[in-house]
């Protein structure tokens, strides 16, 4: 019998075997801000249960590396996920002295790169199956509701980043609703503007190059920069026009940050707009025009929703980049997940880092692949221009 092996999963295995043989699984610390004590996977976990999980690492590596059906690699791949979930929650159990609330227990280097590989081999079998949009963003749920599972159940309380949160709950919700709120009151707000403005654009072409054009400049500057240049401006506007102080508008904290992100936000929607018109049809629009339709009712009837697959991409790639944006918002007093980034970084408590990046990586994967879904879905209706 012949084995062919695959050479992404040679790539991969190398990475588990790293991860799970080499690598430590888990740090303690005395308490929060000392160096970390790594520990292997045999030392990290209950006896027996590190033993089982190398056999099972050991078993997954010859499968992943040749040849296996799609369906195997995913059903290892979800299996070993949900398998590092529940025992790195159980290695702060075992590793945490006995009524000892100083001490911290995160994950290390071996579990993030066993994760990462078995994430590979998921995202891989996936991409192989091609599930449907639909699919997708059921498996999206499935694995939304054993993450909250497993933080109800508290089987993740040991860890410190729990215990981080747990030290910040309140403050914790109050910053991800200023989160979601300038990610998603942005991109709301660019929507309104840049969706007429691209159809303009479209319409008039000697405007479009120049209105382009500024917003391409736009883009090209970094955020802390512009987030410090809007500082001057707005602060002006809130000692000088009356009732703008009152509504929020000053030199810092959320003002900046959402007049930012929204300027930010214009490029991709008035691009995306500009060019999901230009890709209608013209045969739809002569036959739109035969049967006596006004401009009017042709951009609403016609042109924008053939357009609306390219136009909601454009408006997928707003969301996930600032979802990520919002996160410098912090740095001038906007709030959101930053916040925990940020001071972490100033008390070099990296469990505080994790808790303010964890959860921005989660959203933006999440809305990546809820708006993907939704412009493959919206692209495959009946009559819909290819």
């Amino acid at each position: 019998m012949r084995f062919r092996i695959d050479k992404l999963g040679v790539v991969i295995a190398a990475l588990l075997a790293y991860g799970a043989f080499l690598a430590p699984f888990a740090n303690f610390r005395a308490n929060r801000i000392v160096p970390g004590e790594p520990r292997a996977i045999l030392d990290a976990l209950p006896s027996g249960l590190g033993a089982a999980l190398l056999a099972f690492v050991a078993v997954a590596l010859v499968l992943i590396v040749l040849k296996t059906p799609t369906l195997l690699r995913l059903v290892i791949g979800l299996a070993a996920l949900a398998l590092l979930a529940i025992l790195i929650g159980l290695s702060a159990g075992h590793l945490t002295p006995p009524e000892n609330t100083y001490a911290r227990v995160s994950p290390a280097s071996g579990f993030w790169l066993t994760s990462f590989a078995f994430a590979l081999v998921t995202a891989d079998a996936l991409a192989r199956l091609k599930l449907s949009p639909l699919a997708r963003v059921a498996l999206l749920a499935a694995v939304a509701l054993a993450v909250a599972a497993l933080l109800i159940s508290g089987a993740w309380d040991g860890l410190s980043i729990l215990k981080e949160y747990g030290s910040r709950a309140e403050t914790f919700w109050l910053e991800a609703s200023r989160h979601v709120m300038l990610a998603l009151g942005s991109l709301a707000a660019a929507t309104l503007v840049g969706l007429p403005l691209g159809i303009l654009c479209h319409r008039v072409e000697a405007l479009r190059a120049g209105v382009l054009n500024v917003l391409n400049i736009i883009q090209t500057i970094p955020s802390i920069a512009l987030f410090g240049l809007l500082i001057a401006p707005l602060g002006w506007i809130a000692l000088n026009v009356p009732g703008a102080a009152a509504i929020g508008i000053r030199g810092i904290g959320a003002a900046p940050a959402f007049v930012a992100l929204f300027l930010y936000s214009l490029l991709p929607v008035v691009a995306n707009t500009v060019v999901g018109l230009a890709g209608v049809p013209r045969d739809a629009n002569d036959a739109a025009r035969g049967i006596g339709m006004t401009d009017r009712q042709r951009l609403f009837g016609v042109e924008l929703p053939l357009a609306f697959p390219v136009i909601l991409t454009g408006i997928r790639i707003v969301l996930v980049q600032n979802i990520g944006l919002a996160t410098i918002a912090a740095l001038i007093g906007g709030g959101g997940f930053g916040v925990f980034v940020f001071q972490g970084i100033g008390q070099t408590a990296m469990d505080l880092v994790l808790l303010g990046a964890v959860p921005t990586v989660a959203l933006a994967f999440a809305a990546a692949i809820v708006l993907d879904a939704a412009a493959e879905l919206s692209n495959s209706k009946p009559g819909r221009a290819a």
